[in-house]
């Protein structure tokens, strides 16, 4: 299993930063129990200047913020504050090209009253890109999205991400890289842990809001369509649909922007770096690290 943290390392804990050998959780707490805290996947990247650059860090906080406040969460922290308090701690783990965690979790509880307090411990680490930069190999899942009248889904909450884990798992134990999720009505959703977007003439196509999680990588690829005058549709996608694509691919801070060969073992047929989609993840590697870039050449 990957190592996330020595001897070394350095966590802010509540108002503190200790080793992480040394921190400490309530085992009675909510969260563990029941699954019910809300989390943020946040990178930072050396820029072309040298400096260390949390990407979109306002629009990840403020995300938290939503989350916490959603599930009932108390919430007392301000998105300026802990900007400044993750600075610290990927400074104090010299760390630059980073993997930021910050989690908030309930006290201890084994009812289902709202609770008085809430806790938030901001974890950093090395990690390369979640899904690889090859093109992937992706599966439909037998398991589907859940019920947005049964989940707050706009969340990033803890609990949801068992769904996503069962998915995963699936896809790889019978030998792809990773899985696709369709929502309740069959139509295509997202990833375990990413958005998606296909490519058809080069034009985008995206899953519309509702049974997924607004990411803010989807939100970057929007940005990116805008600067470059690429047209981008939020709409419902069949399957059918999909397969028939000239692209498609993954997005998501872990993830970054990461290319599909195939579904259900039918490729794509247009090569990818032939692709309005791979011109993205160019762009948008250039945008997370400050490069230049000139949008009009896409």
């Amino acid at each position: 299993m990957a190592s996330y943290y020595n001897k070394e390392t350095i966590l802010y804990l509540n108002g503190e930063y200790i080793k992480a050998s040394e921190a400490k959780m309530d085992f009675y707490s909510q969260s563990l129990h029941y699954g019910y805290a809300v989390f943020e996947g946040i990178r930072s990247y050396k820029t072309t200047d040298g400096e260390t650059k949390i990407f979109k860090a306002v629009e990840h906080y403020e995300r938290l913020k939503h989350s916490a406040l959603a599930m009932n969460m108390p919430y007392h922290w301000s998105a300026e504050e802990l900007i400044e308090i993750t600075y610290e701690v990927l400074s104090k783990n010299n760390l630059q090209n980073a993997y930021i965690r910050p989690l908030v979790y309930a006290p201890a509880n084994m009812s289902f009253v709202i609770n008085e307090a809430s806790f938030i411990v901001i974890e950093v680490w090395e990690m390369g890109l979640f899904l690889g930069e090859n093109l992937l190999r992706v599966m439909t899942s037998s398991f589907q999205r859940p019920n947005p009248k049964g989940f707050n889904i706009t969340a990033k909450a803890a609990g949801h991400y068992v769904n996503s884990i069962l998915a995963s798992q699936e896809a790889k134990a019978k030998g792809y890289d990773e899985a696709l999720l369709t929502d309740m009505n069959g139509f295509v959703a997202e990833g375990p842990g990413a958005n998606m977007f296909c490519e058809k003439d080069g034009k985008l196509f995206t899953p519309a809001l509702g049974n997924i999680l607004p990411g803010i990588t989807r939100a970057t690829v929007f940005e990116i369509c805008d600067e470059a005058g690429i047209e981008v549709e939020e709409k419902q996608i069949t399957l059918e649909e999909l397969k028939g694509a000239d692209a498609a691919f993954f997005c998501g801070t872990a993830a970054e922007i990461v290319g599909w060969e195939s579904l259900d073992d039918v490729k794509f047929t247009k090569n990818w770096n032939d692709t309005v989609s791979k011109k993205i993840q160019s762009i948008y590697k250039e945008k997370v690290t400050e490069a230049v870039f000139n949008t009009q050449e896409v």
